[in-house]
């Protein structure tokens, strides 16, 4: 077959570029339910966590921190030790910091004095997403918002789009500040943002997030929130919910009994 110059141009570049976006479309063919190879992947439209506090507050009054330190172990969270370069995926803040539009002078006491639990709330309108120059931050299919280290550029528009504060930044290589390194799940590297996952790597093997299989309080309850048989849509039906501020539209896929 005969082939002219620019043609056989053409292809040439075409299978340069081909090479260097597989390893991306191997990653985002992976985000789709239809692509999981794993047959015991949970299999869920929109995932979202529904968290009692009730049932958390006395464990945690009691010292009790296995979801955070789980979180930690399981993802190679760094202990930088400097409150300004903190790595967070879970964490605790007061009602007003974590409710500010939600709060009176004369509401309950229990409420406005104990930490709520906080992470990524995995939008259903990331606003995180929609200011990602390079695609680093995506949304699955099943609703998980991402992060693509590989991708990321460190510009931190993302952070600044977050409306929860739910993101960090490796303002330096923090693989020396981890205490127990898990190797089954991969370490990051200076100027890369990075944020909780809802633990995906468990998920697309059939597993509940770390933090709810290892609360001893059974107190954070995951499902499928377009699922009406779900547990988690069976707690919002029957149980006051709140949210971190739905007046924003970011739809966040996090609820909290009070």
């Amino acid at each position: 077959m005969e082939i002219s110059r620019r043609n056989f141009l053409k292809l040439g570049g075409a299978w340069a570029l081909g090479l260097a976006i597989l390893p991306a479309v191997k990653g985002f063919a992976a985000n789709n339910p239809e692509h999981l190879v794993n047959p015991k992947a949970l299999a869920g439209k929109r995932w979202g966590l529904v968290i009692d506090m009730q049932k958390c507050w006395p464990r945690y009054q009691a010292g009790c921190r296995r979801c955070f330190d789980t979180c930690r172990r399981e993802h190679n969270i760094p202990d930088i030790g400097n409150k300004k370069e903190e790595i967070k995926w879970i964490w605790t803040e007061p009602y007003g910091d974590a409710f500010p539009d939600q709060q009176h002078e004369l509401m309950a006491e229990d409420i406005k004095n104990n930490p709520f639990i906080v992470l990524c709330n995995h939008c259903d309108k990331p606003p995180c997403v929609r200011v990602c120059p390079t695609r680093a931050t995506f949304k699955r299919q099943d609703g998980i918002v991402m992060i693509d280290y590989h991708r990321c550029i460190g510009c931190r528009y993302c952070m600044a789009a977050c409306p929860y504060g739910a993101r960090s930044f490796n303002f330096r290589d923090p693989r020396p500040y981890i205490k127990e390194l898990n190797p089954a799940y991969p370490t990051r590297e200076k100027g890369v943002v990075e944020k909780c996952t809802l633990c995906v790597e468990r998920i697309d093997t059939g597993l509940p997030p770390a933090c709810v299989e290892v609360c001893p309080a059974k107190a954070i309850t995951f499902g499928d929130l377009e699922d009406p048989g779900s547990e988690a849509r069976q707690l919002l039906k029957n149980r006051y919910t709140i949210q971190r501020k739905p007046e924003l539209g970011t739809h966040p896929s996090i609820y909290y009994i009070v």
